[in-house]
């Protein structure tokens, strides 16, 4: 009985819209709940490769800095950019 009631309901309002207007409709729906889920996928993987991360900050102050290394001292090129 709620549905038929709705529907009566709903059809005077369906009368005032405007016929010239387009909408999305489903396939505007189905096409953003895609990417949306395809959004939330690469973020799930990006938090999960970001975890394998391990990372290290050297100190600022110039206590670690590098020491020469052996193919540095034995007049091996480096390159600094």
């Amino acid at each position: 009985m709620y549905a038929t009631q709705a529907v009566t309901q709903l059809v005077p309002l369906a009368k005032e819209l405007d016929e010239n207007k387009v909408t999305p409709g489903v396939l505007g729906f189905v096409v953003f709940a895609v990417m949306a889920g395809g959004v939330w996928l690469l973020m799930k993987s990006m938090n999960r490769h970001m975890g394998k991360v391990d990372f290290e900050e050297k100190p600022a102050d110039g206590a670690g800095a590098e020491e020469p290394t052996a193919s540095a001292a034995a007049g091996g090129s480096r390159q600094t950019t």
